[in-house]
This record gives C-alpha cells, sequence and structure tokens, in this order.
C-alpha cells in the first residue's frame, strides 16, 4: 500500500548531513553506471490568463543502492506580465505547490509513496552542491559569500555549514526585507550574517561564493573574482528560457568547471555554458561531472591559486529517488491515514500476446 508523504514528514525525517550523503549515493552510482537518470524535460504553453503560462517539469531516475526509481511531476504557472524582466516569477492561482514525486519499488515495481516535493527540492538542491563542496573545497575554507535570501539559499546555507565550518556569511539580495528575515531564520552559535550593499562585498575575500538566486543575467563581474576562490551556481538555461547568475569572464576564469551532468547540458540547451565552448572560453576537456569527482575518476581540489566553478547545472530523477528513500526508509512502518489503498493503483495486467 503507497502512503502519502507531506512536506512536514520530509522536514522531520531528512536532515542536510542525510541528503549530502543520498547525493554523493546517487552521483556515485551515476558514474558507476549503476544509477539511471534522464535529462529533465520541460515545456510551457500559454493559458486563458494573458499573464501566466503553464509549465510542467519531470524529471525521472533510479538508484540500485536504495532499490528505488521515481518520477517526479512539476505542474506550475508562471508570470510572464513584465514585473521583474529579470527574474523568473513562480505563481499559481492558489498559493499552494501541485508538483508530485512517485517512488517505485526497484524489485516489484509497485508505487510506494506520493511525497510533497517543496521541501524536497529546495534541500537536494543545497545537498549536491554540499557533496561537491565536501569532495572540492579546502578544509580550511571560513568565508561563505552568499546571493539570495529564498529558499535555495537557505538550503545553500546549511549544506555548506554541514561540510565546512563557516563561521561568517556576507549575504546580498536587493531586497532589505528579506535580507533581515535570512538573518532572523538562519542566525545559529558561532555564525556572523553580514548583510551587505555592494555585490563586491560578497566576493572580497570569500573561500566560496554561492549563487543562489531566479536572477536571469549575471549577479557579479568575473573580474571581481579572486585566485582561491570556488563559485557555485544552480541557475541554468534549459529549453525555454536562457538565464546564468555568472558571466562569461567567470568561465573564462575558472581552471575547472564541475556540472551534475553533461547529457543535460546539451539536452537542455544550456547555452551560457556551450556558447562559452563555442567561442573557445571554455575547453570542453575541463569539464568534469560531479560523479567523476566523487568516484575520483576527476581530481579537482580548490586550492590557494586555482579557481574552482561548480555549475549545479540541473535536477536529475535520481535524487529524488535516493532522498525519497532515506524518507520513505524512516516512516514506512510508521501508523498513518495517510495511505491509498493498493487497489486503487493496480490494474489486471494484459495478456501477453
Amino acid at each position: 500500500m503507497a502512503i502519502i508523504i507531506t512536506d512536514e514528514d520530509a522536514r522531520r525525517n531528512l536532515s542536510m548531513a542525510e541528503c549530502i550523503e543520498a547525493m554523493q549515493v546517487s552521483f556515485r552510482d551515476y558514474a558507476d553506471g549503476k544509477a539511471k537518470t534522464l535529462p529533465r524535460a520541460r515545456y510551457q504553453v500559454d493559458t486563458p490568463d494573458p499573464n501566466r503560462k503553464y509549465l510542467c517539469n519531470v524529471h525521472v531516475g533510479a538508484v540500485p543502492s536504495y532499490g528505488m526509481a521515481c518520477v517526479r511531476a512539476g505542474s506550475l504557472c508562471m508570470l510572464v506580465d513584465g514585473s521583474s524582466p529579470d527574474r523568473k516569477i513562480k505563481q499559481n492561482p492558489e498559493p499552494v505547490n501541485w508538483t508530485v514525486i512517485i517512488l517505485y519499488d526497484l524489485t516489484t515495481a509497485e508505487p510506494l509513496a506520493f511525497l510533497h516535493e517543496s521541501h524536497l527540492s529546495g534541500i537536494r538542491v543545497g545537498a549536491t552542491s554540499g557533496a561537491g563542496i565536501d569532495a572540492v573545497a579546502r578544509d580550511d575554507v571560513t568565508e561563505l559569500g552568499l546571493f539570495g535570501t529564498g529558499r535555495q539559499a537557505r538550503a545553500a546555507l546549511d549544506a555548506v555549514c554541514a561540510v565546512r565550518p563557516i563561521k561568517r556569511v556576507r549575504l546580498y539580495s536587493p531586497n532589505q526585507d528579506h535580507c533581515e528575515r535570512f538573518v532572523s531564520l538562519k542566525s545559529r552559535p558561532g555564525l556572523a550574517i553580514n548583510i551587505v550593499r555592494d555585490p563586491r562585498e560578497v566576493i572580497a575575500g570569500a573561500d566560496i561564493i554561492y549563487c543562489a538566486t531566479n536572477a536571469n543575467s549575471p549577479l557579479f563581474d568575473g573580474d571581481w573574482l579572486e585566485p582561491g576562490q570556488m563559485v557555485i551556481s544552480i541557475v541554468n538555461s534549459d529549453v525555454n528560457l536562457k538565464r546564468t547568475e555568472v558571466d562569461e569572464v567567470t568561465f573564462a576564469r575558472a581552471t575547472d568547471i564541475i556540472v551534475n551532468d553533461w547529457a543535460s547540458v546539451e539536452s537542455n540547451d544550456q547555452i551560457e555554458l556551450l556558447d562559452a565552448i563555442e567561442k573557445g572560453i571554455v575547453d570542453r576537456a575541463s569539464v568534469v561531472e560531479l560523479g567523476e569527482v566523487l568516484t575520483g575518476r576527476a581530481d579537482v581540489r580548490q586550492t590557494a591559486d586555482n579557481l574552482v566553478y561548480f555549475k549545479n547545472n540541473t535536477g536529475l530523477g535520481m535524487q529524488f529517488a535516493a532522498a525519497g528513500a532515506v524518507i520513505y526508509n524512516k516512516i514506512k512502518d510508521q501508523n498513518s491515514n495517510k495511505e491509498v489503498p493498493r487497489e486503487w493503483l493496480a490494474a489486471e495486467e494484459y495478456a501477453q500476446s
């Protein structure tokens, strides 16, 4: 019998450390040819409301180490009224998230759970960055420069602090109220969060620079970067919208570039990286996948002199399968009235010819 797993269930049963481990397992499985995951599929279509478009966002994948497969079906509306032309604005007519994750047992093919995806979607992005930082960043990094104050930025801070002893954060957003709210939510002993007014202040002296926004255009000038820094960004182009958080100078100065999945770069037409390669700004040979780093097939390390760029370039179905499995295995035997009767899902198999 399949169960319903709510956002609150996910918050209670998946810590950032556990999610980072799940991402490490899934990306290692992927590099070893065990996990399967396809580039995400997205499309937009007009709606009866001229100020909105409908967006579908689908991920599929499986992680044998967890015995789990998954389909994540995203369903949401986007504002297209031009009020913020440099940002992608998600706004459903009702203030709810309709996206659902379905977990399947690899052994029996049976649906095991239906998950709310809001919390899981945020934490697995941060956790993927955390896995990359844990493998690449210097052990002694203490200074974080953070662009963004929303859900992804909060997960980013949790992930970085889970793997490195961060002592100070320099936080930037054009919205002062958002900055102050972020500080009130994420304050913790031994961590100073300083709101800065100039993006240059985010960069100067930072060990890690993390871009966690929904911007469509670069957040800073790549010439501001200093040797010895690691840069992470999560905004990427797809077939519907061309966008980037970093400029071509950042690509050009990076000594190493890490992506989650190269197939997704090509399939999703992530033009910011593909253009840089076509122009000769980036050598394709210098771009490696996260799984290659985690398995030791690619040797990428942050030093005092180089500049590492981790382009957390896509969501993958295997991420949801792995993190979802951690949650499911914790609560599958708990008494719950949030169940879907098996007969609602099981159809009689058709006769084989």
